[in-house]
């Protein structure tokens, strides 16, 4: 079992950056793979940045490839996504997701727990 609870969001001007982090709870948390995920109203739940659950490998959607990073410390049990660059299109509700995804991370059904999100806006 893992709870996530998101924090970091905010209102930002465009060309600004935010660091997003996600506190978990739950003594396997460091067997777990994460992952950031996005979402707008009436939209799908758009895939961000995935980490492996030691931290080796990463992935990121094509969206934000190059501008957010996402980082891990699983001796604090800290997941975190540093997004620079921000745009007017990067709002959204923005999801902290765990869980042990097999084949493409940036599938949704590959987490077993959310977050509740936390809504990142940038103005233009």
């Amino acid at each position: 079992q893992a709870q996530l609870v998101e924090t970091g969001g905010g209102l930002v001007q465009a060309g600004g950056s935010l660091k997003l982090s996600c506190a978990a709870s739950g003594r396997t948390f460091g067997t777990y793979a994460m992952a950031w995920f996005r979402q707008t109203p009436g939209k799908d739940r758009e895939f961000v940045a995935y980490i492996s659950w030691n931290g080796l490998s990463t992935a990121y959607g094509d969206s934000v490839k190059g501008r957010f990073t996402i980082s891990r410390d699983n001796a604090k049990k800290m997941v975190y996504l540093q997004a620079n660059s921000l745009k007017p299109e990067d709002t959204a509700v923005y999801y902290c997701a765990a869980g042990r995804p097999a084949g493409i991370p940036g599938v949704v059904s590959g987490y077993d727990f959310w977050g509740q999100g936390t809504q990142v806006t940038v103005s233009s």
